[in-house]
């Protein structure tokens, strides 16, 4: 399940990214209004977290963007918390408003209950495709009926593929998601690595991939030949 984080604060995204995912959750960060505009028109989102304050817009614009896509819940993430911001937040359609500072278990709490009313948590703790299933809750991964045991980094670097199933997702993107606060660092060279490594504990042939494949030129694309 893709969350989309739009957060111009590079620490505090990093450790909402990591804890977020450490849930089972993929996160698409976007520190600009523009590059999360983009994802918004090019991408599907599970639920949106938004700043309210960006270098180049607000979120509130964000917002407006999202709701007329679809019906995807917003949840606003700010240090503006007085009355006149949380009212116009949720009067243009927001889920939710939380001030910072918060408390990392309360905006879990509140995700969860927020898909719930969407119907999308029950759907959180289990993707399959093929003869692959990734257990989130539980944080196992199965390949025609045997357990796969991965590294935590393999494990992100998987969720990051089953959550943008079809999509053709660049280097960078892969890159950019797999960055943390933990201290894990991979470069183009490393990702590589790791990508072969996953390639041979899920693949019933890593050479003819059957899950992830490669986009001459763009990037990889996960999903069943």
């Amino acid at each position: 399940m893709n969350l989309l984080l739009v957060e111009d604060d590079r620490v505090i995204a990093a450790g909402l990214t990591y804890s977020l995912t450490q849930e089972g959750y993929s996160v698409t960060h976007c520190p600009t209004f523009s590059a999360a505009s983009d994802a918004i028109k090019n991408q599907s989102f599970a639920l949106c977290l938004f700043d309210v304050s960006l270098p180049d817009g607000d979120g509130f614009s964000l917002c407006k963007q999202v709701k007329q896509k679809s019906d995807t819940p917003v949840i606003f993430l700010t240090a503006r918390d007085d009355e006149g911001n949380v009212v116009m937040g949720l009067d243009i359609g927001a889920d939710d408003y939380i001030t910072k500072p918060f408390r990392l278990r309360e905006l879990l709490s509140r995700i969860r209950t927020v898909l719930r009313r969407y119907g999308g948590e029950s759907q959180k703790n289990q993707i399959t495709v093929g003869d692959l299933t990734i257990y989130t809750n539980e944080a196992r991964v199965f390949c025609a009926g045997n357990e796969v045991l991965l590294t935590s980094l393999e494990y992100r670097l998987l969720l990051i593929f089953a959550s943008h199933k079809g999509q053709v997702l660049s280097r960078g993107q892969i890159l950019s998601s797999l960055w943390d606060a933990a201290g894990d660092f991979v470069n183009d060279n490393t990702l590589t690595v790791y990508i072969k490594r996953l390639r041979e504990k899920i693949e019933p042939d890593p050479q003819s991939p059957r899950y992830i494949h490669t986009v001459r030129g763009l990037g990889y694309r996960f999903g069943e030949q």
